[in-house]
């Protein structure tokens, strides 16, 4: 028999009024070559189950049984059933149909219309503004067996808007979403998205607002979830530890001071501003920039007057206002040869290093007010350190010396409790900077907490009263030296 069945449906054959078809359906489930998974649903995978099948094909499904149905509801934002395998579909009546796995929640209602996206075949999908509204909708079920999602996960969809989009969208959301709610009797719906978008812009009132999310934006400190969630899974690691204490044995105000001129050296030479020793010992010494490269002069210089300075890197934040007073302050000291750079200010402009895109500009302060409390209920001061350190690493709130201002907080952590500092020299920089990759890319806080470990342990090892006796000690661990020319070695 010449074979007529659909070839472009290698994994599922529909039933069809057509009687050739018919007839060969009929003949290859027969045969075993075909089998029925479902009313009017074949297969030839005679491997994965009924309920795997139609989960996999689920939308070409829906699209060739029920032409002209829309996806809608929750079903319209998650794309996917319900926990509970339910999937929300407008269409030409209000009914429950079975599938293996997958519970068809039939609702009468208007077809698509105008801006709703068309899925596969005959299947749509409403448009986000309409999805929201019908999610607004009043439901007699809950949880998994609602057709809406909770409001709080509303909230949290246009906050995301906003953060993405700005203002401007969220306000162009609010316009299309009111044509739709005129046309398709909706507007009790809409009353209530108006509430939460004006809530979200705070010219409503904010506690209408459920979600964490959509909360913090309305009282003007948005936050990157993804990096919270960042920084919950390194402070769990953190809280999982015990670390040992190395208290430091650079008591002397001189020892201090020859160490402060080693990290400095190293925190600006991590960063590409590369100095040979002698010329930033020079600088230091004479307090006096080289003229021809005058801003990185004044960088060295500013990163020193920082670190050498007791007072200051005793001096750790007690709460969150504190925390971005401090980093505003040490920036602009840092950076106040580079106007370019709006030292004492937080970045106005996106920035990323390679493929790495840091947090939103507009997200900065509400990122670091949430990561704050994880900071603040740590209390061993290498776990504070090497949070802060992170924490300001991966925000990136400037627009130029992020990594120097978070050894800076991560150094501050350890002077106030009497440890020994941390510089991460040049042999270790790539170390340092795979391992901050890892967190942020991979989530791996154990490789992150170990090469910092490390790094303290070779640190407590620079010990001197001369800057001749540091200095012969880092050369015998290697400090110097380029990443692939050598390895880190820690004295005993």
């Amino acid at each position: 028999m010449e074979n007529i069945l659909p070839q472009h449906l290698q994994e599922v054959i529909f039933a069809s009024s057509d009687s050739k078809v018919s007839k060969q359906i009929s003949r290859l489930v027969r045969l075993g070559t075909l089998r029925k998974i479902a009313p009017r649903i074949y297969t030839p995978n005679f491997t994965d189950s009924s309920e795997t099948i139609v989960r996999r094909n689920l939308f070409s499904i829906l699209g060739h049984l029920y032409p002209g149905a829309l996806l809608s509801h929750r079903s319209a934002l998650e794309f996917k059933p319900t926990t509970a395998g339910h999937i929300f579909i407008t269409y030409t009546y209000t009914k429950n149909i079975s599938l293996p796995g997958i519970m068809l929640r039939f609702v009468e209602g208007h077809p698509a219309v105008e801006g709703d996206n068309r899925l596969t075949g005959e299947l749509f999908a409403a448009q986000l503004e309409r999805a929201l509204l019908e999610n607004l909708l009043p439901s007699r079920q809950t949880g998994a067996l609602s057709k809406t999602l909770p409001v709080s996960e509303i909230e949290a969809k246009l906050e995301a808007i906003v953060r993405v989009k700005g203002e401007s969208g969220l306000n162009e959301l609010r316009d299309r979403a009111k044509t739709i709610a005129d046309n398709l009797h909706m507007q009790a719906a809409f009353a209530r998205l108006n509430l939460l978008i004006g809530a979200l812009l705070s010219t409503k009132p904010s506690k209408i607002l459920t979600s964490p999310l959509a909360a913090a934006r309305a009282f003007g400190y948005p936050f990157d979830p993804a990096r919270l969630s960042l920084f919950e899974e390194l402070f769990v690691t953190l809280k999982q530890q015990e670390f040992i204490y190395k208290p430091d044995r650079n008591t002397s105000y001189q020892s201090f001071l020859h160490f402060a001129f080693f990290e400095s050296y190293f925190s600006n030479y991590i960063e590409g501003t590369e100095f040979e020793l002698t010329d930033a010992r020079q600088i230091i010494e004479m307090n006096l920039p080289m003229p021809s490269r005058s801003e990185d002069s004044h960088d060295i210089l500013g990163t020193y007057n920082l670190v050498s300075n007791h007072t200051e890197m005793s001096s750790v934040p007690k709460d969150y206002e504190l925390l971005l007073n401090m980093l505003l302050y040490r920036h602009r000291m840092l950076l106040h040869a580079r106007e370019a750079k709006k030292p004492g200010q937080f970045k106005e402009v996106n920035n990323r290093a390679g493929s790495t895109f840091f947090v939103d500009h507009t997200l900065v302060k509400g990122t670091l007010i949430k990561g704050f409390d994880y900071y603040n209920a740590l209390t061993h001061p290498f776990a504070r350190a090497v949070f802060m350190m992170f924490l300001v690493s991966e925000v990136h709130p400037f627009l130029d010396g992020n990594g120097r201002i978070a050894r800076v907080m991560m150094n501050a952590e350890l002077v106030r409790e009497g440890q020994s500092k941390i510089i991460i020299p040049t042999v270790y920089r790539d170390d340092y900077l795979g391992a901050l990759k890892k967190l942020t890319r991979q989530r791996d806080a154990i490789t992150y907490i170990r090469m910092m470990q490390r790094a303290w342990e070779f640190s407590a090892t620079i010990v001197g009263e001369s800057m001749e006796d540091m200095q012969d000690k880092l050369t015998a661990s290697q400090a110097f030296k380029a990443h692939d020319e050598a390895k880190l070695i820690i004295l005993l």
